[in-house]
């Protein structure tokens, strides 16, 4: 058995999990989340924890069931604390801001790049440095990859120090050329 799906998931008193045929729904303090599931795979409620089980002992229905076993746990986690994620703009005359439903950066281009806030992520900017601000949402795959569209906007750059890259990551800059030479 798979040692992460064989581990029952506690539900909390104040979330409310629905296991439906072909997706499992999630809602607590924090919003909704739901997980798609299907090849082979099983959800119930037993005592309070949800159970992820399995069809046969295969190897893709093992790696299937700690996959989705792990997905469910986040569903719960995402609607009881939630996830977050730092961005930070980095570079000389780099910004951004918040314009209604969007996010609008100024990063080198000849025009602002305006990129729409899904529903579920809520934005908030740090008072200190202007061009840091906080991710926050139940979902962590949406969340995840709301942050990744942001970053590929203008990656970080190895020689230059500038872009848009996420608060823990590290920055490894590059010497250029001319240190190269000496």
């Amino acid at each position: 058995m798979s040692r992460i799906g064989r581990q029952p998931i506690p539900i909390p008193p104040n979330v409310q999990v629905q296991v439906e045929p072909t997706r499992l729904l999630v809602q607590g303090p924090k919003g909704r989340v739901e997980v798609p599931y299907g090849h082979g795979i099983q959800f119930r409620i037993e005592d309070g924890h949800l159970v992820v089980l399995r069809k046969d002992d295969s190897k893709t229905q093992r790696a299937l069931h700690g996959l989705y076993r792990a997905l469910a746990a986040n569903a719960v986690r995402g609607v009881t604390e939630g996830f977050s994620i730092g961005v930070e703009v980095v570079g000389t005359g780099y910004r951004v801001e918040k314009k209604g439903n969007a996010l609008v950066f100024y990063v080198g281009y000849a025009h602002p790049v305006e990129v729409p806030i899904p529903p579920g992520i809520d934005i908030e900017f740090d008072p200190k440095i202007k061009n840091r601000f906080t991710l926050r949402g139940p979902d962590k795959y949406i969340l995840g990859q709301y942050a990744a569209t942001l970053r590929s906007i203008r990656p970080p750059m190895t020689y230059k120090a500038k872009g848009i890259k996420y608060v823990d990551e590290p920055w490894r800059l590059k010497p250029g050329k001319s240190a190269a030479k000496k």
